[in-house]
């Protein structure tokens, strides 16, 4: 059948008063100028309660709750370390907003780095041609027997190379995560998949010291996870490993009979993905009474923001 040229009729469509509409958006939810000279606290209130500005000041108050009943888990990817936020992430450590840490290779590859040498983060255009990418002889040498000597004696990567830093003082140990960490007993886990790291390339790499730590380290993670029933999971930077590893975190979790019904994730990357929003923003919270939120936006100016945000919401509390 072919349709005619045939206007639709709009004489009875039907209407009805603007007042009687619910509305999503309301000019109490609209932002306001901020004036100069203002405060952190005067910014942060003056941000629209609309959107990812609303889901920015729920998370913060979801952290700061959790601080007290539930604890606060934290995965780190590498290039929140390679953009300079340790030391931020250390603040939030000495103020209790950190319960525990997760990491990939690479992130304590860079942090490795950073409290032995104050930099990081090779060019690999420059590097890869001439055959010298990853092959920092102190690199690889020094992270691969920490993390051997570490797992002989039964520990976790994470627990290895927090204990090979403390008896070497590094002279940067005050911008390393990893050494913040250790002074203050918070615990660290790393996850690796053999072959993605540079350290993986050097003749000492060992695949059983390797493995054997990260399989500790993952259940390590597990029993962090489990404490999550009122907590709050951050994932910032990491868009395979941690997403993967937390997912079956919690489905080990819920295996044992925790239901985490509380539990609130928070994926925070300047690129939504498709593993943390599923892995770690949807899946660990649908059904429950908990939530998962999505924040985008660059690492070195979002993370600053939330810790921000947390220290000002802290001091009202």
């Amino acid at each position: 059948m072919i349709f005619p040229y045939d206007e639709f009729d709009l004489s009875g469509v039907l209407t009805y008063p603007l007042a009687l509409r619910k509305s999503k958006v309301n000019t109490d939810d609209f932002a306001r100028p901020v004036q100069a000279g203002g405060t952190m606290a005067s910014f942060l209130d003056a941000l629209p309660n609309v959107l990812a500005a609303a889901d920015l000041k729920a998370v913060v108050a979801a952290v700061v709750a959790a601080r007290q009943r539930g604890g606060v888990l934290w995965g780190i990817g590498a290039h929140v370390i390679k953009t300079g936020l340790a030391p931020l992430l250390i603040d939030l450590m000495e103020r209790g907003f950190v319960s525990a840490v997760a990491t990939n290779g690479a992130a304590v590859i860079h942090d490795f780095e950073v409290a032995l040498a104050g930099s990081t983060s090779e060019d690999v255009d420059g590097s890869l041609g001439p055959g010298q990418f990853g092959m920092a002889e102190e690199t690889g040498r020094l992270l691969n027997q920490a993390i051997a000597e570490g797992g002989a004696n039964g520990l976790g990567i994470g627990q290895s190379v927090t204990a090979f830093l403390r008896t070497c003082s590094p002279p940067f140990a005050s911008a390393s995560l990893l050494c913040a960490a250790d002074r203050l007993h918070i615990p660290v886990t790393v996850h690796v998949a053999i072959g993605t790291d540079i350290i993986h390339m050097h003749p000492a790499a060992s695949g059983r010291a390797l493995g054997e730590g990260s399989l500790k380290d993952f259940r390590y993670f597990v029993g962090n996870v489990a404490r999550l029933e009122q907590g709050v999971y951050v994932n910032c930077g990491s868009a395979v490993i941690l997403p993967e590893v937390f997912l079956k975190a919690v489905a080990l979790a819920r295996n044992r009979g925790l239901t985490l019904s509380g539990l609130t994730t928070v994926n925070l990357d300047f690129v939504r993905l498709y593993r943390p929003q599923t892995n770690v923003v949807e899946r660990p919270t649908a059904g429950t009474t908990g939530r998962g939120y999505s924040i985008v936006g660059h690492h070195e100016i979002m993370i600053p923001l939330l810790a921000a945000a947390l220290i000002e919401q802290d001091g009202r509390t």
